[in-house]
């Protein structure tokens, strides 16, 4: 499997973490959309979120929760944030690994 995710989950490859536990780990966006960017990703590599099994069951509330903390931490939960989900070549997903996009620190109405 090449999956830089992965990679970055096990300390391969290096990445600005800002939130870490034993199912998620959150790092900044290399190529960020806006001032906060953080991706969360999960440990075990999950392709998309078609993917997300019995065997995970508790996976989304882990990513919520890293949502949410990431969100506080980073100074945003005041002011507003957007989680967005790319699922499959045709939404824009360009790793084949789940993951949840955090974006805030300024208006996002451009965006959507």
């Amino acid at each position: 499997m090449d999956c830089i995710f992965c990679e970055i989950v096990a300390g391969r490859l290096g990445s600005d973490q800002v939130y870490s536990d034993d199912r998620v780990i959150a790092f900044r966006d290399i190529n960020p959309a806006a001032p906060v960017h953080v991706l969360i990703v999960p440990r075990r590599h999950v392709e998309s979120l078609l993917d997300v099994d019995a065997v995970d069951a508790g996976l989304p509330t882990a990513m919520h929760r890293a949502v949410v903390e990431v969100a506080r931490r980073l100074g945003i939960a005041e002011t507003g944030f957007r989680v967005i989900i790319n699922n499959g070549e045709g939404a824009g997903q360009t790793v084949g690994h789940l993951h949840y996009h955090v974006l805030g620190g300024r208006t996002l109405s451009d965006l959507l």
